[in-house]
């Protein structure tokens, strides 16, 4: 009886070594992935239009400044005069409107190329962790890691209980 015990005492020891863990660096990878370059590319073709077009907005606005200068000069009527100062506010107020949109839009398109990324490197990841039998595999930069969900063991409900949050609570909205 003695060595059955001392033969699961030592073999205990041993399933827990049996488990594998894994670390990934999730930063280097997606810089090197064809995605990102093509991504990269994509904004930045993306910013150059909007750059453009920003640009072209911005002067046409400077040469009207420039027109409205020398209407000022020429002795033109008041009425005219505050017509098209009255214009050249509205297009001042359309060129920052623009610029804010232009900034949402990159921003948006910024995420929606990393979203992409990060899904196929999610998918990745999950493959290495299932093929390679990994209970876990951690991100060095803060990621979400793999966790094999036959290897774990779920102990949501068991933390809840000791909480005191019933097993029916529902997530506040």
């Amino acid at each position: 009886m003695k060595k059955f015990l001392i033969v699961i005492m030592l073999l205990a020891p041993m399933s827990l070594l049996a488990q594998k863990f894994g670390y990934v660096n999730s930063t280097e990878i997606v810089q090197v992935m064809p995605e990102f370059a093509k991504a990269q590319k994509k904004i930045q073709d993306l910013e150059k239009m909007y750059t453009d077009d920003f640009n072209a907005l911005r002067t046409e606005l400077e040469k009207k400044g420039t027109e409205f200068e020398k209407l000022q000069k020429d002795s033109v009527p008041e009425n005219i005069l505050k017509r098209r100062y009255e214009e050249l506010l509205q297009m001042e107020q359309r060129l920052q409107q623009y610029g804010q949109e232009v900034q949402t839009n990159l921003a948006k398109a910024e995420q929606e190329e990393m979203m992409n990324i990060q899904t196929k490197l999610r998918d990745a990841l999950d493959a290495v962790g299932r093929d390679g039998g990994y209970t876990c595999i951690f991100d060095l930069n803060g990621g979400m890691p793999y966790v094999s969900k036959t290897l774990c063991e779920d102990v949501t409900m068991k933390v809840r209980t000791k909480l005191g949050i019933p097993a029916n609570a529902v997530p506040a909205k």
